[in-house]
């Protein structure tokens, strides 16, 4: 591959904040390798604050962005899978609609690309912050080479979701997104994986993530506990984890759901987190 053209994937529901929405298109158009295209799906009916950022950045800078609006909102995974399909490039930036890239991101990606013609997904660590971006309180660091990211995905999300670059025609080819309210990255990976992608991490974080500081009261939800083990369940009945792998998740799902707040936190910047 020689190109170093790539579309930029974003999606936005009513829910998300215009400030935060504004700084993540920001970290994007300032790439140091700029972006031939950046895709916006419209998850449903957005504010009228949401549509002002939309329409100030589509006069700003004419022929950059392509908005796909949809009807209802249908949630993250298939509104990707929507605005995939009008990405004009091969090569696809990942970006939330919360979060900042590192201004070398994009670049660094798509000289992994260049370097070597078999990969089919690619990704990096990410910086976590509450208020302030430039106040990092942890950083989730993933698996490197593709044996490494095997092996995680197994029972864990070895790519950080906002950060990932990825071919287009091996998304498509593996189906796209699942229909999941949650995990769709996760079921989409794990399928790309299954199917022979080629996948590596970059061991730096390229991306300030923002987090958010009842994040781990929210993860108590036995609907979200029940929802991952239902997929590493599914995982182990099509044989990509082990019966080992689905006792481990399920047992430290429920830990997840019956443990009080300061257990979690312990476990977090002990083992899943590196914390500062």
């Amino acid at each position: 591959m020689k190109n170093k053209e790539y579309s930029v994937l974003m999606s936005v529901y009513k829910g998300e904040n215009p400030e935060f929405f504004k700084g993540s298109i920001e970290s994007m158009i300032n790439q140091t390798l700029k972006p031939d295209e950046i895709v916006i799906v419209k998850d449903g009916p957005i504010t009228e604050e949401l549509e002002k950022v939309i329409e100030m950045y589509t006069s700003k800078y004419p022929g950059l962005f392509t908005i796909v609006p949809l009807e209802k909102n249908v949630g993250l995974g298939m509104a990707l899978n929507a605005g995939l399909k009008r990405c004009r490039n091969e090569l696809v930036a990942r970006m939330d609609t919360d979060d900042i890239s590192l201004e070398n991101r994009c670049e660094l990606q798509v000289n992994e690309f260049i370097k070597d013609k078999d990969l089919d997904i690619l990704g990096s660590n990410i910086d976590e912050f509450h208020d302030d971006m430039h106040k990092i309180v942890s950083s989730r660091i993933v698996p490197e080479t593709h044996d490494e990211i095997v092996k995680f995905s197994r029972r864990r999300n070895p790519f950080n979701h906002p950060t990932i670059m990825y071919k287009k025609s091996s998304v498509l080819k593996n189906g796209g997104y699942g229909n999941f309210r949650r995990n769709q990255d996760l079921d989409l990976f794990v399928r790309m994986l299954n199917n022979g992608c080629k996948a590596k991490n970059i061991n730096q974080s390229l991306l300030l993530f923002r987090a958010n500081k009842d994040n781990l009261k929210r993860r108590k939800s036995w609907e979200k506990c029940r929802s991952y083990i239902a997929m590493i369940y599914n995982f182990w009945r099509n044989g990509y984890s082990s019966f080992v792998d689905l006792i481990v998740v399920a047992l430290s799902q429920v830990i997840v759901f019956i443990s009080p707040p300061w257990v979690l936190e312990w476990i977090s910047s002990k083992y899943l987190r590196k914390t500062y």
